[in-house]
């Protein structure tokens, strides 16, 4: 830039044609702007200084306001004293309420070389975390004891089954626990891990073609239980028959309510259903129906199903005094059947030729039943009428 104004200037004064004033006062000029520029430099911003470590003693201008949450996790930790015990870390975790806040302190002491989390600390931290519906975290958990990470006992694994059973994609898991506690010499199974197994088997008998799939797996657990010498109780004994009841193995049904009195159980109302049940939906009518009367006789009262079905395979057998003395049972007991039960009873009277008897009895349950309302009594009017042709 220098070389070119240079040349510019020599060449003005050299030619007279060109070395005029004003010419010189341009080419000056120009001079004059270069040289202030290139001694004024641009101002430039000053540099932002270094990010300060946080581990540096030298404190922040601008320090963060700690949140809640830390501040209580801070005074726990203080209250923790060294040499602090699992009984220690225990009561600390029961005192949250924030379960994230219990689970930072869980891993925290964790990290302790003197210290190891026991059965019970492990314990009380998955039931804090299921009850506060950090189920993933209670999944890592359940993990870390099955890898080995604490003593096992049998609250701990019953817990663990209790929240696989519960969850669908854990279903299987469940069972792993319960066969590490079978090869466990202290957590053998107990009358509750067989509880929570055999009801989240009966949860899958949702269709018939399916229920006989996993009714092996009740059997087996079954013959288990007698082996391990676990005595069951009345609520685990039922939903043994309810599973035999569903595929209509009846007689297994059967067999296990005769063995109840061995166990010192007794027959409830959810047992006569589940078997009088089963053994109408397996054409066996006159045993269901033995059945039913045995429990009313101990002055148990069906469920409404059991007593619809039962009313259905009367009627359908042509036993119509037997199903109309059902029929009026169920409505003394504050229950009414449904329009399907009914058109069943009175339209099978009208097809045997009494139509007289299906109107009669007709009026008298509407007198009865004070859960019949108008359409259903007009529809069974209706129908009636039609099937007997009047």
């Amino acid at each position: 830039m220098r070389v070119t104004l240079h040349q510019s200037i020599t060449s003005t004064l050299r030619n007279p044609r060109l070395c005029s004033l004003s010419r010189l006062r341009s080419v000056f000029s120009s001079a004059t702007n270069l040289c202030t520029s290139q001694q004024t430099p641009k101002t430039l911003a000053p540099p932002s200084p270094p990010p300060q470590d946080p581990s540096s003693p030298i404190s922040s201008p601008n320090p963060r306001t700690r949140t809640p949450l830390e501040k209580q996790f801070e005074s726990w930790i203080h209250k923790l004293k060294p040499g602090f015990t699992p009984s220690d870390v225990d009561e600390a975790l029961r005192s949250q309420s924030d379960p994230d806040l219990a689970l930072d302190i869980f891993r925290w002491t964790a990290q302790h070389r003197r210290y190891k989390h026991d059965h019970v600390t492990y314990l009380t931290m998955i039931q804090i975390a299921v009850s506060g519906k950090r189920f993933h975290h209670a999944e890592t958990l359940i993990e870390e004891v099955i890898a080995g990470a604490c003593s096992p006992s049998v609250p701990l694994y019953n817990s663990m089954i209790r929240f696989c059973c519960g969850r669908k994609f854990l279903f299987n898991r469940a069972f792993d626990v319960y066969k590490k506690m079978l090869k466990s010499e202290d957590t053998k199974p107990s009358p509750e891990t067989f509880s929570l197994l055999l009801n989240a088997l009966l949860r899958k008998f949702n269709k018939l073609n399916v229920c006989y799939v996993y009714l092996h797996a009740v059997r087996s657990l079954a013959k288990q239980m007698k082996a391990a010498g676990v005595i069951p109780d009345t609520f685990t004994l039922n939903m043994i028959i309810k599973a035999y009841s569903k595929c209509l193995e009846v007689d297994e049904a059967v067999r296990v309510f005769r063995e109840m009195g061995l166990y010192g159980c007794e027959p409830n109302a959810y047992t006569y259903s589940y078997i009088a049940k089963g053994l109408c939906e397996k054409g066996r009518v006159s045993q269901g129906l033995g059945f039913f009367k045995e429990m009313r006789g101990k002055s148990l009262v069906p469920k409404n199903s059991t007593y619809m079905i039962l009313i259905c395979s009367l009627a359908m057998e042509q036993r119509f005094e037997d199903a109309i003395e059902v029929a009026f049972d169920m409505i003394g007991n504050s229950m009414s059947p449904d329009l399907l039960t009914y058109k069943t009873l009175l339209e099978g009277l009208c097809r045997e030729g009494r139509s007289n008897d299906a109107f009669e009895l007709l009026q008298e349950m509407r007198k009865r039943d004070s859960l019949m309302n108008e359409r259903t009594y007009k529809t069974l009017w209706n129908e009636l009428h039609f099937v007997s042709g009047e």
